[in-house]
């Protein structure tokens, strides 16, 4: 009788353990299509603003065509939300991994600013779709217990491919024509649908299928309060991806390559702790040290005038967002009901894109205006926005903020 116990107490704890383990097989298929994608997306993203330079472009046309893919990507995601419960996230996955493929293609045959610009849309579109799909993918896959700590390593693999992948771009760009260089990232993305074929999806679940039916609306409201503080902590990015290598230039600072390896090797430090610390300690460990080292790096590059100050800023900056991305994502996908996933995912990232591509467009006006260095200041205050109304949510909620 008591073997009988015995057996049935180890065979719990080997459940349990089975049911705690974040590297299954499908957990590691999403993280080699996640990081083929990113490394597609990376290599395009320090290189669009040089390519509408050289089709002619200037300032304020560098930040509509980076800021027009965020919008579209923002406007497709609360549809994917839905979706994603009522097809299946195997449906929405391949749909935008195909349009952003199609998309990057295309790019070799761009002669004019106006096919780029429409290009991009569709860019948006298929990366609204698929990024979407993945987060949610990634949730399913990932036990409630460990998930800031999953968030993390999956995060890991964008990282990898956003530490090589602007690096590589820049060093092939005086090297290659812009066609063979979008035709690189085509393969790359080309590779991540083909991966993404063999992962195995949750079912679609005929109880979501019908409240989603019923309920058709644009985000989730348990997701509002970590995505609205991602907001103003990703207005940054529309000043890093689209001015940081001519800011560089202007102030004759070199290493801008450096930056971004730098950058993407604090993330991957960071979000080996990160994500496992706010499982055990929740968010109020890391928000705040996170949005001042976000700070401190867009201050030096305000006043940028040499290149330690470049890598000192890419340190600080990627600690700070490897630290909080992770976490504040896990907060909005915990909160959300089981049939709301998708669509927390989707309000998650909609506020991502929308950060982006109003810092983008609006920094352009700043760069016109008021020059370069003005950017980084501006969105240094942007992530002051972040700290203020992190406090104010923390007031409201009590000790049930997470």
């Amino acid at each position: 009788m008591k073997g009988d116990i015995r057996v049935k107490k180890e065979a719990e704890l080997v459940l349990s353990h089975e049911q705690q383990k974040i590297w299954t097989r499908d957990f590691i298929l999403i993280c080699f299509v996640n990081f083929f994608l990113f490394l597609g997306f990376q290599m395009s993203l320090p290189t669009i603003p040089l390519f509408v330079e050289y089709l002619g472009g200037n300032e304020q046309l560098i930040g509509l065509v980076v800021g027009i893919f965020t919008f579209s990507a923002l406007l497709i995601r609360p549809i994917s939300g839905h979706v994603i419960e009522t097809k299946g996230r195997r449906f929405i996955f391949l749909i935008g991994l195909i349009l952003f493929l199609i998309s990057v293609g295309s790019y070799t045959l761009a002669t004019s600013l106006w096919f780029l610009f429409a290009m991009r849309i569709f860019q948006g579109a298929g990366w609204g779709l698929s990024t979407t799909a993945a987060g949610t993918v990634v949730t399913d896959l990932l036990p409630i217990k460990r998930r800031g700590e999953g968030m993390g390593y999956f995060g890991l693999s964008g990282n990898i491919a956003m530490a090589f992948g602007p690096s590589l771009a820049l060093a092939l760009v005086p090297i290659v024509n812009f066609q063979i260089l979008f035709s690189i990232c085509s393969v790359l993305v080309a590779i991540a649908l083909v991966l993404s074929l063999f992962i195995r999806y949750k079912p679609v679940d005929k109880h979501a299928v019908s409240a989603n039916k019923r309920k058709w609306d644009v985000y989730e409201k348990t997701a509002l309060q970590p995505s609205l503080l991602l907001f103003f902590i990703t207005v940054t990015f529309g000043g890093i991806a689209s001015f940081l290598p001519l800011h560089t230039l202007e102030v004759g600072v070199k290493g801008i390559t450096w930056y971004f390896f730098f950058f993407a090797i604090a993330v991957m430090l960071s979000r080996t702790f990160g994500g496992r610390l706010y499982d055990q300690k929740g968010i109020r460990v890391i928000f705040i040290p996170s949005a001042l080292s976000i700070i401190t790096g867009m201050l030096l590059l305000a006043f940028l005038a040499h290149e330690w100050m470049l890598i000192a800023a890419a340190f600080l900056y990627g600690i700070g967002y490897g630290m909080v991305q992770p976490a504040l994502q896990a907060w909005a996908v915990n909160n959300a009901p089981a049939d709301r996933k998708g669509m927390a995912s989707a309000t998650f990232f909609s506020l991502f894109d929308l950060g982006v591509g109003l810092g983008a467009m609006f920094f352009g006006f700043i760069a016109k205006y008021f020059g370069y260095g003005s950017i980084y200041l501006t969105a240094a205050f942007s992530v002051l926005i972040s700290i203020i109304l992190y406090i104010i949510f923390l007031k409201k909620e009590g000790e049930r903020i997470y």
